[in-house]
């Protein structure tokens, strides 16, 4: 089994992870995944996160969203954004996956909602057209549904499945990847997890160290446009603190400085987004609530590195766990490959920049 960031000696950050290091360390989080690998072409699949494993339209979280770069396909987005809440699960999968996806995900609201007649689906994307047939639209609405039926507490598997199975990030395969981090009681004792679907370029760094400059693969090598930036990558925190849809944004924000510590681009064909959600029972939105709790501004820095260090290391994962992934284009017969980045090599770099 290929490591995680952690296995490798790599601590980012200050925080300690939760038990499982994933976003199911905060309570009642679920996380469901599909891989769809068919013939030589089909790499593909779908990731989809449950706030709660409850009736998430009837007892709606709070959420907020933060966008970094824009060019990608996040249905929902704008309700999120105007009435700061998730009614659904978040479903994350291929570009041209999203109708599809959009509407499993509101058939499987409605059977659970017999009064419903307005659902707000949120399903965010990235391009896995380098190795997957994505003109031969290989999702089909079972799929999500068979994702949101599989959806449980516990280990998150990464790498090359779900909705990162055809996905590149850095030059090399990338993927779903995980990570958590629980703050000490005296800074309120509450949990961040976040989970990335990485698709995206720019120079990898891990926790500090240049490996993508050390292995001469990275954006801009020699002052000309490899195209290894371009992409997109979906963050999604979670956290049990109890905070409002506005500083859910905030923290949402925060994602991007995780990201900016990997090294991303954030390049133009890039679309860089993050969707933070409370699973906090004081914060659940109902009929029946009237008031809703909220942690004060003064003590939110804590839960922003907090958050930051989990995209961070999220990332590692999703790059570290990654596996080969082979298919062969539809249009030339070519075969296509997305090479793992090497554990051995990346050995050698940490413990060249390691002092002593």
């Amino acid at each position: 089994m290929r490591p995680r960031a952690r296995d490798l000696g790599l601590r980012p950050g200050q925080f300690a992870p939760g038990p499982l290091n994933a976003i199911t360390d905060v309570a009642g989080v679920l996380v469901g995944q599909v891989t769809r690998i068919v013939g030589e072409g089909t790499r593909t699949g779908v990731t989809a996160i449950l706030p709660h494993g409850g009736n998430i339209f009837a007892e709606r979280v709070p959420a907020g969203l933060s966008v970094m770069n824009g060019f990608g396909k996040l249905a929902g987005a704008t309700q999120v954004q105007e009435l700061g809440e998730l009614e659904s699960p978040i479903v994350l999968t291929n570009t041209l996956a999203v109708g599809r996806a959009l509407e499993a995900v509101v058939d499987w609201t409605l059977a659970r909602n017999p009064e419903a007649r307005s659902v707000n689906a949120v399903v965010g994307e990235t391009n896995d057209g380098k190795l997957n047939d994505i003109r031969a639209r290989g999702i089909t609405g079972g799929d999500v549904l068979a994702a949101l039926d599989a959806a449980t507490p516990g280990a998150v598997e990464e790498g090359s499945v779900g909705a990162g199975t055809g996905t590149m990030a850095f030059g090399w395969k990338g993927g779903i990847g995980t990570s958590s981090r629980v703050l000490p009681a005296a800074l309120g004792g509450f949990a961040v997890g976040a989970l990335v679907q990485s698709n995206y370029g720019g120079a990898l760094v891990m926790d500090g160290v240049p490996v993508g400059r050390a292995l001469n693969r990275f954006y801009l090598r020699e002052h000309s446009d490899t195209g290894d930036a371009d992409g997109s990558v979906m963050v999604v925190i979670a956290t049990d603190a109890p905070l409002s849809d506005r500083n859910l944004s905030r923290l949402a924000l925060r994602a991007m400085a995780g990201l900016a510590r990997t090294g991303a681009a954030f390049s133009d064909g890039s679309g860089d987004y993050a969707i933070a959600f409370s699973t906090h029972a004081d914060v659940r939105r109902t009929p029946a609530r009237s008031a809703i709790a909220d942690w004060p501004n003064e003590r939110m820095s804590p839960l922003f590195v907090a958050a930051a260090e989990a995209v961070e290391e999220a990332v590692l994962n999703s790059i570290l766990r990654a596996t080969d992934i082979e298919s062969r284009d539809p249009a030339t017969g070519r075969k296509r490959r997305g090479d793992a980045i090497g554990i051995e090599a990346v050995k050698a770099v940490l413990e060249a920049h390691r002092p002593g």
